[in-house]
């Protein structure tokens, strides 16, 4: 387990002002750190970028249950898909 970080101030991740339907947030200060929200009649997906952009965690929740499972991968899709199947078993 990591060490508890010291106490400091939140802050939020915002959409583009430029954007009539922002899909993504981004970090404030931080363009490259992003955070998409998705979901189905079933699923929740929070997609989660790496703090310079690279690399992906997706936590996937079922909305029946609220079981939850992590993936993480350098691609978005891949991340999604191993979160998906840690909560739901892989498609066979």
């Amino acid at each position: 387990m990591p060490d508890r970080p010291a106490r400091s101030r939140w802050t939020s991740f915002v959409a583009a002002p430029t954007e009539p339907r922002a899909r993504l947030l981004h970090e404030e200060g931080n363009p490259a750190h992003r955070v998409r929200v998705e979901h189905s009649r079933d699923t929740i997906l929070v997609h989660l970028s790496g703090e310079d952009g690279h690399g992906w965690t997706v936590l996937a929740v079922d909305r029946a249950t609220r079981h939850w499972a992590v993936g993480e991968g350098e691609r978005q899709l891949d991340a999604a898909r191993a979160a998906f199947d840690g909560l739901y078993g892989p498609e066979g």
